[in-house]
């Protein structure tokens, strides 16, 4: 049994949707394969992708907060890309993310908490017209980030040191 979900096997050659840069990718994008940058504001991503994508920064553009694990999810993230008018998503976060900048981010978690946080009152305002339940999907991130998402970063440091995945008997590296 493998621990790491590759979704880039899934997507093959066809990543026509994925033309985001990662100079333009949102500081609140969890590490992995797939990030939003200078996506359309007009919140699509949720509609396809509501497990795995929020919207955030000055401009409140679409950004992924988690990474896919199946699949399934990564069929319903690339919908969410490709519904981007922008083509604002990336899926170029193997080649770019390293360990060490798992790390950094991983060490400044708390201003993504403190983001999250700050902005949970206009979410909750707000979901009563959008109705996409955005305020659940930051309480879901906030939990994600306390328990569950260390486990997941350290198969992925796993992953890009390796570049295979880890087992459940493999040693994962610390954050």
């Amino acid at each position: 049994m493998t621990l790491y979900f590759d979704p880039l096997a899934i997507l093959g050659n066809d990543r026509e949707a994925f033309r985001g840069r990662w100079e333009d990718r949102l500081w609140l994008n969890v590490p992995g394969p797939f990030y939003g940058g200078e996506t359309d504001t007009c919140w699509t991503g949720r509609l396809s992708a509501p497990a795995h994508v929020l919207y955030g920064g000055e401009y409140l553009s679409e950004y992924v907060y988690r990474q896919p694990r199946t699949s399934a999810d990564t069929a319903l993230l690339v919908e969410a890309a490709d519904s981007d008018p922008f083509l604002g998503y990336g899926c170029d976060g193997d080649s770019r993310w390293t360990p060490d900048t798992v790390r950094e981010w991983w060490r400044n978690r708390g201003q993504v908490v403190q983001y999250l946080s700050d902005q949970r009152s206009t979410w909750d305002e707000s979901d009563a017209a959008a109705r996409q339940n955005v305020a659940a999907a930051v309480r879901d991130f906030e939990s994600y980030i306390a328990a569950g998402l260390a486990s997941d970063l350290r198969i992925y440091l796993y992953w890009l040191e390796e570049r295979q995945s880890p087992v459940p008997d493999d040693l994962l590296p610390e954050l």
